[in-house]
């Protein structure tokens, strides 16, 4: 079983899957994946920060979503510890429908190339790559995802 639920960034539970993100991160790509995300975008209207639990309780990820424009959400901060099976879908699904919900119309995210496993949940998961946008324009390292929410 697992529970997804809006919650705090500066939880101790948070920070510690965000370290553990950006260690995973850093280990793949060499970049933690830190310079484009911070809490604070967290406080902005139509942000969003999610725990997933499991049945435990324990916290075993989490992600995020924050405006890009009043119709285009960014997915930020997608992790699982992979401690239990579909914990990604489980956030991935949560945020999508509370996107939605928010009004907003698509998701974008951005990962890198060679992060294999996080490009094949994406397109798993129905995202299509579309041109870079952003801080990401111009750097052949990131790959760029869209989703239309229904």
């Amino acid at each position: 079983m697992i529970i997804v639920e809006k919650s705090d960034p500066l939880s101790s539970e948070s920070q510690r899957l965000i370290d553990m993100l950006s260690s995973e991160l850093a280990a793949i790509t060499g970049d933690t994946g830190k310079s484009n995300f911070t809490v604070d975008a967290m406080k902005e209207d139509k942000s969003l920060w999610v725990l997933a639990r499991n049945a435990q309780g324990d916290a075993i990820g989490c992600g995020a979503i924050r405006p890009l424009t009043e119709n285009i959400a960014e997915l930020k901060r997608m992790y699982s510890d992979r401690s239990v099976p579909g914990v990604g879908k489980a956030l991935l699904t949560f945020l999508e429908t509370s996107a939605s919900e928010m009004g907003y119309s698509e998701l974008w995210l951005e990962t890198r190339c060679i992060n294999h496993r996080a490009v094949n949940f994406y397109e798993k998961n129905g995202y299509a790559r579309i041109e870079n946008y952003g801080p990401y324009i111009g750097r052949e390292e990131a790959v760029c995802f869209a989703k239309g929410l229904c």
